[in-house]
């Protein structure tokens, strides 16, 4: 059956990410979010190709799980796939939108609408699960450690005293080390730095980025070619262990997340000593000065 992945355009609700990009090219597991979705669309039998007049077609802020499209895919007659909350994920028909009598299939808790930030974390988590096997192409040190599933990019260095819990995707050119602790599920870019006796936990960090000695940084997105000052602390669980808010539009929106840290777009620069409460927003090319802490969204004036 042909089909079409929609363009998903720079959504308001996912900025600073979406502020100089559109979601379909943000990183998941070290790869384009919309590559990954037409991989998927492939998979569940969609030959894909473009403008077409009917066919399957899937929005490009849904994530979509391989077996629930294949089910649709499967299906004789019109069908519609909505989430919980009523919206159209993906339909059969004409491309201006579900019809009517379209038989409605409802999508199971792991397909869903992309409307934050923070659900490319999910994303992330769930693709990083599926590895399968360990690649290691680049460098790693005797005296380094991994348990779990480690994937490592060409010309990468892993130095000594770095432990990795897996699965966690490094790309290629990166220096990892000495003594950092990396943990899943956590996907670092190409070109990346991490510095002497830095945590990373379950995070994004995309390509060109530095995170500075002595720095941590768990359950964020960190944009492209942001550098963080040593002594860098993005906070991510809240003492009375409920559900971090982050604003939206200026409204606080519960994120559904019990660990969430930072949120922060590209070329960013963090001073050393920066704290960063947690579920807050940096936009791109803003820095912090050393000693900062941010308790609210940094934003462009």
């Amino acid at each position: 059956m042909k089909g079409e992945l929609l363009p998903a355009g720079r959504l308001a609700t996912c900025q600073p990410l979406t502020s100089t990009r559109d979601l379909g090219t943000l990183p998941v597991a070290n790869r384009p979010l919309a590559e990954v979705q037409r991989d998927c669309l492939a998979r569940a039998g969609v030959e894909l190709t473009g403008q077409l007049a009917e066919g399957v077609f899937v929005r490009g802020d849904a994530w979509l799980l391989e077996e629930t499209l294949a089910a649709c895919v499967a299906r004789s007659g019109l069908w519609a796939l909505r989430d919980a909350e009523g919206e159209v994920l993906a339909w059969s028909g004409p491309r201006a939108g579900a019809q009517d009598g379209a038989a409605v299939v409802l999508a199971g808790a792991g397909s869903f609408v992309i409307r934050y930030p923070w659900d490319l974390l999910q994303i992330n988590e769930y693709l990083l699960g599926r590895i399968a096997a360990s690649a290691i192409e680049g460098e790693f040190s005797a005296a380094a450690h991994v348990e779990g599933r480690l994937v490592v990019g060409p010309r990468s260095r892993i130095l000594p005293g770095v432990y990795i819990e897996g699965p966690v995707i490094i790309g290629a050119d990166c220096k990892v080390g000495p003594n950092c602790y990396l943990r899943g599920s956590t996907s670092i870019g190409d070109r990346c730095h991490v510095g002497q006796a830095v945590e990373i936990k379950n995070s994004i960090v995309m390509n060109g980025a530095a995170i500075g000695h002595l720095s941590y940084c768990g359950d964020s997105i960190v944009g492209e070619e942001t550098n963080f000052g040593a002594g860098t602390i993005t906070a991510n669980f809240r003492h009375d262990g409920k559900n971090h808010r982050s604003a939206v539009d200026g409204v606080l929106t519960d994120t559904g997340r019990r660990k969430l840290g930072a949120v922060i777009g590209d070329h960013v620069h963090t001073g050393i000593h920066t704290a960063i409460y947690p579920g807050r927003k940096i936009w791109p090319g803003l820095m912090t000065r050393p000693g900062a802490v941010v308790q609210r969204d940094l934003m462009e004036e």
